[in-house]
């Protein structure tokens, strides 16, 4: 495929955004379409959910905590059930990597021989819940290495991020969207949920070369490098706007909307950073570079890095190019 972008017009569903992008590649066939399809079906039932949480007693946690060491909460549980469910019987995904679960979720036999491995963070910013914060869900798309018709391996996963295929979010906000990026460019689509549908309102959004809002959590400042504080001074000094929603899809929209940088640093007490590599770091990565940003980890681009491990984490510097580049030159001699 290549990085061809053409125009789609607002108010596009995305079925037939899916389609007439298809259309474009003769190669393809319709297990992306299936398998985005699968995705929009379970952002729009987790959307739902998220808008009765109170009324249904989805507030609050369950009592027990994720391989994370984090405490779930009653939306986590359902979010990851739900995608589980979306993803592993339609035929296109050969293995799950979610961030609810300690290792590899397979695929039961009969439908291993999907094409994509799908790793996702089901309900991003979950802490948020209780208090309506904007919320979501963060996914990336491999095609596997693995031959298809049988059982897939943890080396089609455990692979550098610039081999994604598509990469993504569902937001749960004032409205629902859902952001999606390919070799052909990033779209995002909203939620009418009178129909059921998601209709294309960002066609192709790009990001300018330099934004004016940055976002990092500041009551971490004492234990940040200087290469982070002396970005944040020079950024303050420019006039650029301090933003920070502490659910890290509602900044990254944001930003990729408005204009901005994202940075989630390694501190003396988690020097490797606390954001997961596979399903959290590697799509908004993909999207942001897509969208003609970037993204690294303060050393390096991140979509260079090879994950050792399903849950590895990484620190994060993501957004328009010149902050992420500014920022990422001052913390390397850190």
């Amino acid at each position: 495929m290549t990085s061809s972008e053409p125009q789609f017009e607002e108010g596009t569903t995305l079925d037939r955004y899916l389609m007439d992008t298809l259309r474009d590649f003769p190669e393809a066939q319709g297990t992306f379409v299936n398998l985005m399809q699968s995705i929009g079906l379970a952002g729009k039932m987790i959307s739902s959910r998220v808008n009765r949480a109170g009324l249904a007693g989805m507030f609050g946690g369950t009592g027990e905590t994720n391989v994370q060491g984090e405490f779930i909460q009653k939306l986590d549980e359902y979010a990851n059930s739900t995608f589980i469910r979306a993803l592993e019987y339609g035929g296109h995904t050969c293995m799950i990597v979610s961030e609810e679960e300690d290792g590899l979720i397979e695929v039961p036999s009969q439908h291993h021989s999907g094409r994509y491995v799908v790793t996702v963070d089901p309900l991003d910013g979950s802490s948020n819940i209780d208090v309506s914060i904007t919320i979501g869900t963060i996914f990336g798309v491999f095609r596997r290495n693995s031959k298809e018709g049988g059982p897939a391996d943890i080396s089609d996963v455990l692979r550098k991020g610039s081999d994604l295929v598509a990469a993504g979010y569902v937001l749960y906000g004032a409205g629902t969207f859902l952001v999606l990026g390919t070799e052909q460019g990033v779209h995002g689509f909203q939620l009418d949920p009178s129909v059921g549908e998601f209709f294309l309102t960002h066609p192709n959004i790009k990001l300018a070369e330099r934004g004016g809002i940055y976002s990092l959590n500041a009551s971490h400042w004492d234990d940040f490098g200087e290469g982070v504080r002396a970005s944040v001074r020079e950024w303050r000094g420019r006039g650029y706007t301090a933003r920070y929603v502490g659910s890290l899809v509602a900044d990254f929209h944001r930003n990729l909307l408005k204009g901005g940088v994202f940075l989630y640093p390694g501190t003396h007490k988690n020097p490797k950073g606390k954001l997961r590599l596979l399903y959290e770091a590697f799509p908004l990565a993909f999207l942001a570079e897509k969208a003609g940003g970037a993204a690294t980890d303060g050393e390096q681009r991140i979509l260079d890095i090879t994950p050792e491990g399903l849950h590895d984490r990484t620190p994060l510097v993501i957004g328009t190019r010149a902050e992420v580049e500014e920022a990422t030159d001052r913390m390397r001699l850190d």
